[in-house]
């Protein structure tokens, strides 16, 4: 999984509101007899790093052969994408298909800019794993197709553990705690680094109490921070938190927390599997010594909750190739094609029933179980300024960390919440 992808999944920003052009509603994509879609090239809009090669040469001799058109992959920046496909959108001649991340599609599906997909949910969708399909939808219909994801793992150092005589890895939230109070009694380690403001982390616990961060008022959107179960979340966060040495006033960037874990004094930390690669890369020594595990959840049936990043694929709604679109997204999205994805990248698959294509990948096998109980931050295109700089969720955590209640960090914040919920979008 690519840092770039990450980054972009996780920090949202602010999406200009434009009216798209739909262009002709007559698919001049349609099929010609004998020679399907003969002369036609289809361009698909991918992130850097999404599109493996293996994965995109067969896919393409494969749509090729089926369809006769051509297919033509363009390659995009992470950096300045949301402009980029807002511009695009508005635009008489968009790309015809679209990598979106997923907390971004409600913002593109609120501009008219996607066209509605409800169809190929009912042909070939209906199996997608639920939480994973969520982003996808808008206003109740289905903007986009769940393509690819990940989220978080627990990462730890194994000799660090067994120095600390611990033999499993535990399955609950109470044996996860247990752990870290054991390498904190026997061994000189840092029990888990864990920076005050690792929101998503954050956000996760909050999915895993069945919490929502917004909440409708009348016909606006508000802060929940101050529900109880929300509190909750950051109370086990706190907890936590407390076996860690870490800044409460920074987040996993700062410094990079695998950094700090590749020094070889830390039990773990709670990340993304790629992670792992950056502690490798500035300890090689450490390689040996690394494993992953489920972030435990309250129970051994059931994983904490946890936040899932990841892209979806949309169609322009002004593509004049809707028809030769829906065939590049059956093809794409079909087991074969989303199993050698995931295969190939590392990444969730869209379906539970392909995630024995991860076998090969630890960190990604580890990453699974928690995939069907995840979420994401609020699916409404508002969401998108709250997450800017400087981000009050942070405030509040650092807050509850230097001993506020929750409730009385949350009314700190939540007028700032509120007010750039009610910006324009």
């Amino acid at each position: 999984m690519k840092r770039k992808l990450i980054a972009a999944v996780g920090v949202a920003g602010m999406l200009m509101s434009v009216a798209a052009c739909g262009g002709d509603d007559g698919d001049s994509g349609g099929k010609t007899g004998a020679d399907g879609f003969k002369g036609q090239t289809l361009t698909v809009w991918a992130m850097d790093g999404s599109t493996p090669p293996g994965w995109t040469k067969d896919l393409t001799a494969a749509f090729e052969k089926k369809t006769k058109a051509k297919l033509k992959f363009e390659t995009q920046q992470w950096n300045g994408i949301q402009q980029k496909i807002t511009t695009s959108l508005s635009e008489d001649n968009p790309p015809d298909v679209l990598e979106v991340g997923n907390t971004q599609t409600p913002a593109y599906a609120a501009t008219g800019g996607l066209a509605d997909l409800s169809d190929l949910k009912s042909e070939i969708g209906a199996d997608w794993t639920e939480a994973l399909n969520a982003s996808s939808v808008f206003d109740g219909k289905q903007y986009a197709a769940p393509w690819y994801f990940a989220n978080r793992v627990v990462v730890y150092n194994k000799k660090v553990w067994a120095d600390a005589g611990i033999k499993d890895t535990p399955k609950t939230r109470a044996e996860f705690f247990d752990a870290l109070e054991t390498i904190d009694k026997k061994t000189d380690a840092e029990p888990i680094y864990l920076p005050g403001q690792n929101w998503y982390f954050f956000d996760g616990l909050t999915i895993g109490q069945g919490a929502d961060l917004v909440k409708k008022d009348g016909d606006k959107y508000v802060s929940n921070l101050a529900d109880p179960k929300v509190g909750k979340a950051m109370e086990i966060y706190k907890e936590y938190q407390a076996f860690s040495k870490a800044p409460k006033d920074k987040d996993e960037a700062t410094p990079q927390q695998a950094e700090v874990f590749a020094k070889g004094n830390v039990g773990a930390f709670i990340g993304m599997g790629w992670e792992a690669g950056t502690a490798i890369a500035a300890n090689k020594k450490i390689e040996k010594d690394i494993g992953y595990f489920t972030i435990p959840g309250e129970t051994a049936d059931k994983p904490e909750g946890v936040f899932l990043g990841g892209s979806n694929f949309a169609v322009a709604a002004g593509s004049k190739k809707q028809e030769l679109a829906k065939e590049f997204l059956k093809m794409a999205l079909s087991d074969k094609f989303e199993g050698a994805l995931a295969k190939e990248n590392g990444v969730i698959p869209n379906k539970e029933s392909l995630q024995t294509n991860l076998s090969a990948n630890p960190a990604a096998v580890a990453a699974a179980p928690a995939a069907a109980g995840g979420g994401t931050t609020p699916l409404i295109p508002e969401w998108a300024a709250v997450e800017n700089d400087p981000n009050p969720i942070k405030s509040y955590m650092t807050a509850v960390l230097k001993g506020k209640s929750p409730a009385a960090a949350a009314k700190q914040v939540e007028a700032e919440i509120n007010k750039r919920l009610a910006q324009s979008s």
